[in-house]
């Protein structure tokens, strides 16, 4: 993206993060934004925004940490703001593909989103033992406490990753 902030990227008339918005809020009872820099751009959309507590931005588990001890609720789920087009269930068939495992994850048939996830608060101890350990990758926390997987669309799964995909 050029060193743009992801989020506010303009995608079909409007920041990618606005179309996040639109297709979680309605499936949750709590929207908080995870985001190091432009706070006031993501302020004016009228929900929480959390930031990083730990330095030197290490990644994005930084920001699920952060959101798991902001939130209120025992299930958080975590979306990225480069998917615009989220199913309107995304929530309740997460949720449903829980079963005991303590984070669920979205894949398409083809390959895993490890960034959309639904995770319990019980795991912030052992997300924050992980970074404190230098470890960084998203797939490779899931993968070191388990987790269930929850099949959806590759249409709904797509994701923008350049400017020449967000029009």
């Amino acid at each position: 993206m050029g060193g743009r902030d992801k989020g506010l990227v303009p995608y079909r008339g409007k920041p990618l993060v606005d179309h996040v918005i639109a297709r979680i809020a309605p499936q949750v009872d709590e929207l908080l934004i995870s985001a190091n820099r432009n706070l006031g751009d993501y302020a004016r959309r009228g929900y929480r925004i959390v930031t990083d507590a730990l330095p030197d931005f290490p990644g994005p588990l930084a920001g699920v940490l952060a959101g798991l001890q902001a939130a209120s609720h025992e299930w958080v789920l975590v979306v990225p703001c480069d998917m615009p087009q989220l199913p309107e269930d995304l929530a309740r068939r997460m949720a449903a593909a829980s079963r005991d495992a303590s984070i669920v994850i979205a894949e398409d048939g083809v390959r895993s989103h490890p960034a959309v996830m639904l995770i319990h608060a019980r795991l912030a101890q052992a997300l924050a033992d992980y970074l404190a350990g230098g470890k960084r990758s998203v797939h490779g926390f899931q993968e070191s406490v388990g987790f269930a997987k929850a099949v959806f669309d590759p249409d709904e799964m797509a994701n923008i990753n350049r400017l020449d995909e967000a029009g």
